[in-house]
């Protein structure tokens, strides 16, 4: 690879979650952002959601020294996707020697949601209840709607679950089917939210999934693995995820998705566990948690510049207790500058719930410069279109400038430092403009380099757009 090989991006966004498009940074730093907690979205309201608490205390102590205890935790592994117009939420847990139950709940804005009276399972006598499933160990169903050309209409909802995870198709995410007897994928532990889905542009499926990673003795590392197949059921056999020289933490989920705007980046969102620590000590189970965030651009290797928590678990003390931030996979727009996401607390306790946080749309990581101001340089580029468009924010006194340069760096007339204005304010998709204006169609297809002079701002995404 040449030393500064030419990065085609055409019209798609580029997120600055990682090194890919910079060339060189001076006095700018890749800044993490965290989601702001917002309201609880799901509470334990249902009579097969209450289930645990209706055994006797005895044999409630008898499951906790056995260690089959999981309380009252419906909301256990979680996702989320958006179907035309209308929002839906799955969430599950197993329940050990039980039936696992999964249930569903509805949504027009991301924000308020329904359990519906779906009618389709009988618990306890009544199918009055926003029940799917009920069926063995699929404890960790997580739907993907199928885009794949291929794909048959009544199968267009697909998700696999269980351990080792079958295949199940749906015609609308509600009624489910096993699709083979056989198990898909057999190379993991799967003891916990395993999924796959359709890569729009890989044309394939990918996979990601529990297993460990044995170390020195008998210890053993919850890890994560990949695979990737043009189909559903030919899978080869996974390989753990590449972090570079971050360390190995005990991921007990992984979240990985697309992301919707940039599918060409994949962001993950693993929930940290940390089994040697013990916040509450009157708590039955070991361990505390937090959330952690990391990007790939492949699938297998993976940028874990960011090792401090993403959602921390705060003041909240029954936040403070183990498997706590499962955070449900998949993400919402809920505004024009609002992205949503969500996540389990109280784990094992009677207030367990889902939580929704929200981030400025592209906002997970941008490049931050200081009131003292820096600047970046990207390697060369070709784009197609004719302006730049930029998500940014800066102070009062802030500002963002961009200079095009030739592949050499020498400045582009029109295009310099000398004609590139000073811009502050906030926007998600600004328009930049030069002295002669923000025309760049001359340049579509062309390499360049973009020179961005930041101070005191943030600089979430860049896109070149008709």
């Amino acid at each position: 690879m040449s030393e500064n090989p030419v990065r085609p991006i055409g019209s798609r966004l580029e997120l600055f979650v990682d090194d890919w498009l910079l060339a060189e940074m001076r006095g700018v730093s890749h800044r993490l952002h965290h989601p702001v907690p917002q309201e609880a979205i799901l509470h334990i309201d249902q009579p097969w959601e209450m289930i645990d608490r209706e055994l006797p205390e005895a044999e409630r102590q008898a499951q906790i020294q056995a260690g089959r205890w999981n309380g009252p935790c419906p909301f256990g592994f979680s996702s989320v996707l958006k179907d035309g117009n209308l929002y839906r939420l799955y969430y599950t847990w197993d329940r050990d020697r039980e039936a696992s139950l999964t249930g569903i709940a509805e949504s027009r804005d991301g924000i308020h949601w329904e359990k519906p009276k779906l009618g389709i399972v009988e618990f306890r006598g009544s199918r009055s209840n926003n029940l799917i499933l009920a069926q063995g160990r699929w404890f960790d169903i997580t739907p993907f709607i199928d885009e794949n050309p291929e794909s048959k209409p009544e199968e267009r909802y697909k998700t696999i679950s269980g351990a080792p995870p079958s295949l199940l198709g749906s015609p609308d995410g509600l009624h489910w089917r096993k699709l083979r007897d056989e198990p898909v994928l057999t190379d993991g532990a799967f003891d916990s939210q395993n999924l796959v889905f359709w890569d729009s542009e890989k044309k394939c499926y990918m996979a990601f999934y529990r297993d460990f990673v044995r170390q020195a003795g008998d210890k053993k590392i919850r890890a994560i693995k990949v695979s990737q197949s043009p189909n559903l059921t030919g899978w080869p056999r996974g390989e753990f995820l590449d972090y570079g020289s971050a360390p190995l933490e005990h991921f007990y989920t992984n979240g990985v998705t697309p992301y919707f705007r940039a599918p060409h980046i994949y962001l993950g969102f693993p929930m940290r566990f940390v089994p040697e620590r013990k916040a509450v000590p009157e708590h039955p189970y070991e361990g505390v948690s937090d959330a952690v965030f990391m990007s790939s651009r492949d699938g297998r290797r993976w940028d874990r510049r960011f090792l401090e928590g993403w959602i921390r678990p705060g003041l909240d003390i029954e936040n403070w207790t183990e498997r706590n931030f499962l955070v449900t996979r998949g993400m919402l727009p809920t505004g024009p500058a609002e992205l949503s996401m969500y996540w389990v607390e109280h784990f094992r306790h009677p207030t367990n719930r889902i939580r929704r946080g929200s981030l400025r749309m592209d906002g997970f990581v941008s490049l931050h410069a200081a009131y003292a101001g820096g600047e970046v340089l990207t390697h060369p580029l070709t784009f197609e279109g004719s302006r730049l468009t930029l998500n940014y924010s800066t102070s009062a006194v802030g500002s963002v400038r961009v200079e095009v340069l030739h592949p050499s760096g020498e400045p582009i007339p029109g295009l310099s430092g000398a004609d590139a204005p000073e811009r502050y304010g906030d926007a998600i998709s600004g328009v930049y403009g030069w002295a002669s204006g923000p025309d760049l169609m001359a340049w579509s297809g062309k390499p360049v380099r973009l020179r961005i002079r930041l101070k005191d701002a943030d600089l979430y995404s860049l896109r070149f757009q008709v």
